[in-house]
């Protein structure tokens, strides 16, 4: 849940502190992982309905009239999105989605993909709105390949929920002398596909002196990064905060990995939606307003030990 997504690359650093990966890592206390097929169980109430929701008559006549709101996500990106013991889909998308759901009187409905398809989904409306901890940037916003810089489709709309930088881990005691970006150079990172640290890498790569290049690994999910790690495949892993501390936190339980280094590139997640869905991008901000008013979304955010990351109002398009 990745901040993943070809994301921006400018360095926007800010200092991480040990209460900040305590105070994130320290809540989080479930495990689990999707496969790529199945469609995910949204953690909504059975009873909710357009009945008594508050904002429902905001929501387009099409998604009131078939009571539920379908959902794209990679849902194994622990603990934005992921499945637990029993094979139900928790984590903070789907909490917020519920809290969402209630305002609207409808049901999110999530379904499991790869992450770097999720936006081409939404172009051809398999999924109505894309939530899996995906970066707000002006790149996405316009529909232009990171990469190549080309335009490869029309852009979408976010409705911006929380905030998340990067970082790096390595095995636990073994941090082969990495503390910042540059220190990757000559060293094999792996990472998750299409996110901000595949991103940074290879921005960083143009910096590093000949001969000493970073070696990269990229898969379709973080789970099997850190696999590869783990099993000594690899020098360092980069993804999301909230996702490094909590790989921290629970894999051999507190064994394997360390945080390292400076959390980059503070960015907004947001929920992307169609750029002629107009209606529904503003229902939802609408009822992410509502959710933070109330006292729903502090709720979510703390249950996750991911308070430092909250923002206090919806916006659209926040990402630059």
């Amino acid at each position: 849940m990745t901040a993943r997504s070809t994301r921006r690359t400018t360095a926007a650093r800010f200092r991480l502190t040990a209460v900040g990966a305590i105070a994130v890592a320290g809540a989080l206390l479930l495990t689990g992982c999707g496969d790529q097929t199945e469609k995910g169980d949204s953690g909504s109430s059975d009873n909710q309905s357009s009945g008594g929701a508050p904002l429902a008559d905001k929501l387009p006549q099409s998604i009131r009239d078939k009571g539920t709101i379908k959902v794209g996500s990679d849902i194994a990106y622990a603990p934005v999105e992921f499945k637990d013991d029993s094979g139900k889909t928790v984590g903070i998308d789907p909490d917020l989605a519920d809290a969402l759901g209630k305002q609207l009187g409808v049901k999110f409905e999530f379904e499991n993909g790869t992450f770097d398809t999720l936006i081409t989904g939404l172009r051809s409306k398999r999924y109505d709105i894309a939530m899996s901890a995906m970066t707000d940037t002006k790149d996405r916003q316009e529909g232009i390949d990171a990469d190549t810089g080309k335009k490869v489709g029309q852009g979408v709309d976010f409705v911006d929920y929380f905030t998340a930088g990067v970082s790096i881990y390595t095995k636990k005691g073994d941090d082969r002398g990495v503390r910042t970006w540059s220190d990757l150079c000559g060293k094999k990172l792996v990472v998750q596909r299409g996110t901000v640290s595949e991103d940074l890498a290879k921005s960083e790569n143009k910096k590093c002196p000949a001969g000493k290049k970073i070696s990269m690994e990229a898969f379709d999910n973080d789970q099997q990064a850190q696999t590869r790690l783990r099993a000594g495949g690899a020098d360092a892993g980069s993804s999301d905060f909230p996702v490094a501390a909590y790989a921290v936190k629970t894999s051999g339980g507190g064994k394997d990995f360390e945080l390292v280094g400076e959390q980059v590139e503070a960015a907004p997640y947001g929920i992307a939606v169609a750029k002629d869905n107009t209606q529904l991008r503003d229902a939802l901000k609408a009822a992410l307003d509502a959710v933070i008013a109330n006292g729903d979304y502090k709720k979510i955010m703390d249950k996750w030990g991911v308070a430092e990351g909250a923002v206090t109002q919806a916006v659209v398009n926040g990402g630059k």
